[in-house]
C-alpha cells in the first residue's frame, strides 16, 4: 500500500515552477508550492504473495487497486 501525493500532479506543479523561473521570476521570490491530491494505491498481487486480507471497506476507498 501507498499513501501519499499523486506523482503526475509533482511533475505539472514542478513544470509550472520552472516555467515561471525560466519567465523571469527570481526562485527566492516564489512560494513554495505542494500538492493537495493524496491518493492511497493497494497492490493487491503483493498482498496475496504476502498472504494478507485486504477489507473491502479500504479496497473501496482506494483510488488505485
Amino acid at each position: 500500500m501507498c499513501y501519499g501525493t499523486n506523482v503526475a500532479d509533482m511533475f505539472r506543479l514542478g513544470g509550472v515552477y520552472a516555467g515561471r523561473i525560466l519567465k523571469g521570476e527570481k526562485p527566492a521570490d516564489l512560494l513554495v508550492q505542494q500538492t493537495t491530491k493524496i491518493e492511497l494505491i493497494i497492490n493487491m498481487t503483493t498482498a496475496k504473495t504476502l498472504g494478507l486480507t485486504i477489507p473491502f471497506a479500504l479496497l473501496g476507498r482506494a483510488d488505485e487497486v
